[in-house]
């Protein structure tokens, strides 16, 4: 006969089984791009965090893409927009620091996120207030959609480089600088030696900066020229 004692035990959650919610699968799958990169995330490696039966997470997530996208979305929901000021181009800049600030805290993850494409509410938010702002300043749809996509362009090249390709670019550190530079300086490319002070040195908030500010002086100019063509 079955006891109250022995029904309890067979009902007991395994262990982990109190963490299996969409954010506590978020957390684990992080906990595993820290340490494995992007390519270690599958369903037993974040069921190994979590101390679950890999079967389990399938309740929550499809598979390895799910994961991946799971994570994309709680990155682009957990972003900061501020709310429009109606200047043009500091709130399209606003927009573009919030990102980055996001971004900056999980850089294993970053890659992933600025490359994934989602449908989801979350995923469409960032580009919902882009269009909104390019929209405000009277881009019609299409335009808009142009000069969101050639932002975003800016912004993600400038996030993957300085997140994952620093040393390609140059270094901060002033040992590393006068290294690299001598290598440049002696290469036998005119061009690159003349310019060896400057590819020595990676500055990622600079560079960040400049990629930004040029960008968005080109979209600027191109909404006011529009806009004093139509009138």
């Amino acid at each position: 006969m079955t006891t109250p004692a022995s029904t309890t035990r067979r009902g007991r959650p395994p262990k982990g089984a109190a963490q299996l919610t969409r954010a506590g699968i978020v957390e684990a799958t992080l906990e595993v791009i820290g340490t494995e990169g992007v390519g270690g995330v599958g369903v037993r490696a974040v069921a190994r965090v979590l101390g679950v039966d890999p079967k389990s997470l399938y309740n929550h997530v499809d598979g390895k893409d799910g994961l991946l996208d799971a994570v994309t979305e709680h990155f682009l929901g957990s972003i900061a927009l501020p709310p429009p000021a109606g200047d043009l181009r500091g709130d399209l800049r606003a927009i573009a620091d919030a990102f980055r600030d996001r971004a900056l805290l999980h850089p294993e993850a970053a890659a992933l996120v600025l490359t994934r494409q989602l449908a989801s509410f979350e995923g469409l938010a960032p580009i919902q207030r882009v269009l909104e702002v390019l929209r405000a300043a009277d881009c019609d749809p299409r335009e808009a959609v142009h000069l969101m996509r050639t932002l975003l362009a800016a912004l993600i090249g400038t996030l993957l480089r300085e997140v994952n390709a620093g040393p390609t670019y140059g270094t901060d550190d002033t040992e590393g600088i006068a290294e690299r530079q001598a290598t440049l300086e002696h290469s036998g490319l005119p061009a690159v030696a003349e310019a060896a002070p400057y590819l020595a040195r990676f500055d990622s908030r600079a560079e960040y900066e400049y990629a930004m500010n040029l960008a968005l002086d080109a979209a600027v100019a191109r909404i006011e020229n529009s806009s004093r063509i139509s009138r």
